[in-house]
């Protein structure tokens, strides 16, 4: 079980969510609208540690991607919801 764990926080290798916005056309609505999705982004990948030095620095690892992954997550959401009433708003249908 140490090992599982240990095997999944380095392959999270320092990644975070990020928001990020696409556009895209609605053929049904005739507008230009907007999406929100998370997108993984590695800022760096650690080579190097040992015993304890190692097991703190994944669990770091492990706190910083889920806390970026929960507020990311949380403006997607809000950003999302935010796309749907101006598409509504400017829908020609």
């Amino acid at each position: 079980m140490r090992r599982l764990l240990a095997a999944a926080l380095l392959a999270l290798q320092a990644c975070v969510m990020v928001p990020r916005t696409t556009e895209v056309y609605d053929a049904e609505c005739q507008v230009h609208t907007k999406h929100m999705d998370l997108e993984a982004v590695q800022l760096a990948a650690f080579q190097h540690c040992s015993n304890q030095e190692c097991g703190a620095l994944l669990v770091a690892v492990g706190a910083t991607a889920l806390a970026s992954a929960v507020i990311s997550g949380s403006i997607v959401v809000a950003g999302n919801v935010v796309y749907w009433f101006e598409k509504q708003g400017r829908c020609k249908r």
